[in-house]
């Protein structure tokens, strides 16, 4: 008869909250202030993306579906708006924010 051994190697997430981590670093380092700030337009044009698509209920692939692309295509141009190498133009953002019924429109303040 074998014998079982039980262990208790249960899932047990560690709790980050990013923006807490990114404000404390912010405060601590003026190396990454100067570099987090850099990318301040990027984080908002990101968080209208994800805001937009959010807000009509839908997923990167239901998104993709409306674009006419896949949803890896979609998950890189989400993720393109904080890396600056390749940042999507303004046709698809146009065409993203027809997917998510809304209207792009670009202010400078």
């Amino acid at each position: 008869m074998a014998k079982t051994i039980q262990t208790d190697d249960r899932y047990q997430p560690v709790a980050f909250d990013p923006k807490a981590h990114a404000a404390k670093k912010r405060k601590a380092d003026p190396k990454f202030r100067l570099a987090y700030d850099a990318l301040e337009d990027e984080f908002a044009a990101l968080g209208a993306l994800l805001h937009a698509r959010k807000d009509a209920g839908l997923t990167q692939a239901d998104v993709a579906a409306r674009m006419g692309v896949s949803q890896p295509v979609l998950a890189r141009i989400e993720s393109s708006l904080g890396s600056r190498k390749h940042s999507p133009s303004l046709s698809t953002l146009r065409k993203y924010a027809d997917a998510c019924g809304k209207k792009l429109v670009i202010q400078m303040v």
